[in-house]
């Protein structure tokens, strides 16, 4: 019994699967001579008795479609799915391949509607994500229905036509553990005092007052993990959150802020304009790279994407952080090496992190004319420092001038126990120049390895 439950599980058989190999071992039994009844009570026993945990791993693992189909099986399967604690409606809930939206529209609004309709017991996620599907009255209705359950897990996906305005109702939802939103619009009603119990959240391409932003964030005191991508009526990011581990985000803004974001270990974070066409942007605070560092002690994983390392670099740039990244394992960063502040940043990073394990640099191309003052930045003689914990390198994007070559010297200098260091250019122009360069340069480590990736 438990054999065949794992084995439907693991490998997600549609009912027909089964009752194919139920027909297919009935007939085996029959040619026995054993009676029939008999060889159909010993097969569909096996599927009927299955403990109700099992079975209802098995339907977590369907879709909605399937999961109403499997009723067929006995009739200890056969109301099983209106008690799915996990509701997921996507593309695999609507057969129709049509054109028309509104018949796919309609359909789907028919399925959503008469499974909360028969539903009984609680919803514990509801994730809506279909691709043809426009918000509307429809989505008000049952975020309705769903703020009067125990909903843990709340996805809303709308992935055409105008951001979706969410009603207030969402914002009574207080059993939310996982909150994700696209393409929507944000106006918490000024009772909403936050999500007592919110870990993880995901804001994707919405719209959002600054003041309604910073409000929803401190108020998830319990917050772990956030995701903010693309987004619009904010342009300062200020994050006040004790329990956050984990911040991805990219997008247009003036300022990011950290306030008591102790526990912060992972951040990838990208500016997706070029500072110095926005004097907004430009300007800023006159230590940006100080003052972002100064909540992030515990610094594990950092990404520094898009033009973000610019933003750091303006204003003073230390030749070392206040207190260093002692936590920092993995580093990151997309920099123009035609940049003196940029690589006067990057270096202070590197300078920072002294148990650096992983370091990935990727050069961002700018229509500048190489200046030699950033070629002679990284060159070994003003060194005095050794990366000793550093052990893979990746470069992507590399052309082979002047300061990249130095950089890569440096790095192989000064890393004495590099293993693999990957080099992957730009484009396939002067490869063999860039590998002889790669070839003549000495390494600390007697185990580094040098692998050249084509373009």
């Amino acid at each position: 019994m438990l054999l065949l439950a794992v084995e439907i599980i693991e490998d997600r058989f549609c009912w027909y699967h089964c009752l194919r190999e139920t027909r297919h071992k009935v007939y085996c039994l029959e040619e026995r001579k054993l009676p029939r009844s008999l060889a159909m009570d010993m097969e569909l026993d096996k599927i009927s008795n299955l403990p109700g945990h099992i079975i209802d791993k098995i339907l977590s693992l369907l879709s909605i479609r399937d999961a109403v189909r499997m009723s067929v099986l006995s009739s200890k399967w056969r109301f099983k799915w209106v008690t799915l604690p996990y509701l997921v409606f996507d593309n695999q809930c609507v057969s129709i391949s049509s054109q028309d939206q509104t018949l796919v529209k309609n359909k789907l609004v028919n399925i959503i509607d008469h499974v909360l309709l028969l539903h009984t017991g609680p919803i514990h996620k509801f994730r809506l994500s279909h691709r043809d599907f426009l918000g509307g009255s429809d989505i008000d209705r049952w975020i309705l229905y769903l703020s009067r359950t125990p909903i843990r897990e709340f996805i809303l996906e709308i992935w055409k036509g105008q951001h979706y305005k969410l009603p207030s109702c969402l914002y009574n939802c207080q059993s939310l553990i996982h909150l994700e939103l696209f393409n929507s619009l944000l106006k918490p009603p000024p009772t909403f005092k936050g999500f007592m119990s919110l870990k993880s959240l995901d804001l994707q391409h919405i719209i959002m007052a600054q003041d309604a932003f910073e409000n929803l964030i401190s108020s998830c005191p319990l917050l772990e993990k956030f995701t903010l991508m693309n987004f619009d009526g904010f342009t300062h990011l200020n994050i006040h959150a004790p329990n956050l581990q984990f911040f991805d985000t990219g997008g247009v803004f003036y300022d990011v802020n950290f306030k008591n974001t102790f526990l912060l270990a992972t951040v990838s974070i990208g500016l997706y304009v070029d500072i110095t066409n926005d004097k907004n942007l430009a300007d800023g605070n006159s230590r940006n790279l100080v003052k972002f560092f100064a909540h992030l002690p515990r610094i594990q994983r950092l990404e520094i994407q898009s033009y973000f390392l610019k933003y750091l670099a303006a204003g003073d740039v230390p030749g070392k952080l206040p207190v260093p990244c002692i936590d920092l394992t993995h580093l990151s960063i997309r920099v123009n090496f035609s940049s003196v502040e940029e690589n006067l940043t990057a270096l202070c990073l590197l300078r920072s992190s002294p148990n650096l394990q992983e370091l990935e640099m990727l050069a961002r191309p700018e229509e500048q004319t190489l200046l030699e003052t950033s070629t002679t930045l990284w060159k070994k003689e003003h060194w005095n420092y050794s990366f000793a914990h550093l052990r893979v390198v990746k470069l992507t994007g590399i052309s082979g001038v002047g300061p990249q070559l130095d950089f890569i010297n440096f790095l192989l200098a000064y890393s004495p126990v590099l293993e693999k260091m990957t080099v992957k250019p730009a484009s396939g122009d002067g490869a063999w120049e860039l590998i002889k360069d790669l070839l003549r340069f000495r390494r600390a480590s007697v185990r580094a390895e040098i692998i050249y990736l084509d373009p």
